[in-house]
């Protein structure tokens, strides 16, 4: 994530959205079902998105109008949350202000999307915040990643809207990223998630390569996000319900003794022996040996963690704080390819 490390903002503020004021909402959600899914309408060359800051301060001006000018090459209008420019030491502005922009968004009739600038921390602080009543009578795709996560799955939680796990407006929009967001939220095709082949020189493939940790294959929501995030929202209202889910997850920059934490977390949580399959996308920067505890690898990890569960698994799908990513629904149903290391939605993720 940008800025500062989540370890360092977790560890100080973990306890602030706990003491928040939650607003009333009570979406008809039984313990089995959860809320009915509800896809957003497709995004239109013409659609306006509105920019908000959910989390970290927006330290340039220049990343808003680079994100400005990303939308516009895609078609699309821009609309900037009022509170964007806002800053409260490393945040984009109060946790008032900034659910404000992202509750404004939501009910704006002149909005057809809502990305996120960029990530940071303090996403999980607004969930209390947000009126999930008018998101639910209001339909329409959130996108981002990285700390966005927490938006990503309270909402589907909440309300049932499937929103996605894509770039966020300060990423690199090259054409693989270009083409996963426009197949997912414009063209609205079933679209399969697949690493490219490219040998380029080389006698294999050397690059963003898979691994089957195991075989098989699972149908099921869509549910995830980033690791670290996901598992700081353990024991809250604010996660779907992982019962036939096909997780999947991301991180960055984290020890390896962290990544292993964290799914030990997931483990003793209940989440792994529910789900129906885990693709683990990109941990960039996870290498073993960055600290005193570095002695086993990050497939190694996995492979103790994800193995007993006995559903297909596999690594290296391309989901995370990588140059080129899916655009990846939360909520959506999909069908997953361990052996073959492919997602493929069964039904559009938009209206």
């Amino acid at each position: 994530m940008a800025f500062r490390s989540r370890r360092e903002v977790l560890a100080s503020l973990s306890v602030a959205a706990a003491t928040l004021p939650l607003l009333g909402f009570s979406p008809s959600v039984t313990p089995e079902k959860g809320p009915k899914t509800v896809l957003p309408p497709r995004l239109k060359p013409g659609d306006t998105v509105g920019l908000i800051c959910p989390a970290g301060a927006a330290f340039s001006k220049e990343v808003v109008q680079i994100t400005k000018e990303s939308m516009e090459a895609l078609g699309l209008k821009v609309k900037l949350g009022k509170h964007v420019f806002d800053r409260f030491g490393y945040l984009a502005g109060t946790d008032q202000a900034r659910a404000e922009d992202v509750n404004a968004m939501f009910s704006d009739k002149s909005v057809q999307g809502i990305l996120a600038i960029h990530g940071g921390w303090g996403c999980a602080r607004l969930l209390p915040l947000l009126d999930y009543k008018t998101i639910q009578k209001n339909p329409k795709a959130l996108i981002g990643y990285s700390d966005i996560t927490a938006l990503l799955l309270a909402i589907t939680a909440k309300t049932g809207l499937v929103t996605f796990h894509g770039p966020v407006g300060s990423a690199t929009w090259n054409k693989f990223s270009v083409d996963s967001f426009r197949q997912v939220l414009f063209d609205a095709s079933p679209a399969l998630f697949e690493n490219p082949k490219e040998l380029g020189d080389n006698l294999t493939f050397t690059k963003d390569r898979i691994t089957t940790i195991t075989p098989g294959t699972a149908r099921g929501k869509l549910m995830g996000g980033n690791l670290t995030v996901l598992t700081a929202l353990m024991g809250s209202d604010y996660l779907p319900l992982w019962k036939d889910a096909i997780l999947f997850l991301e991180d960055t920059n984290e020890a390896v003794y962290r990544v292993d934490r964290m799914f030990t977390q997931l483990k003793l949580a209940g989440v792994l022996d529910q789900v129906k399959g885990v693709v683990f996308g990109k941990c960039s920067d996870c290498e073993p040996g960055k600290s005193s505890y570095g002695s086993l690898t990050l497939e190694e990890v996995l492979e103790q963690h994800l193995q007993p569960l006995k559903v297909p698994v596999y690594s290296g799908a391309m989901i995370g704080h990588i140059t080129h990513k899916f655009t990846v629904p939360v909520g959506a149903e999909a069908e997953m390819d361990a052996s073959a290391g492919t997602i493929k939605l069964l039904q559009s993720a938009v209206a």
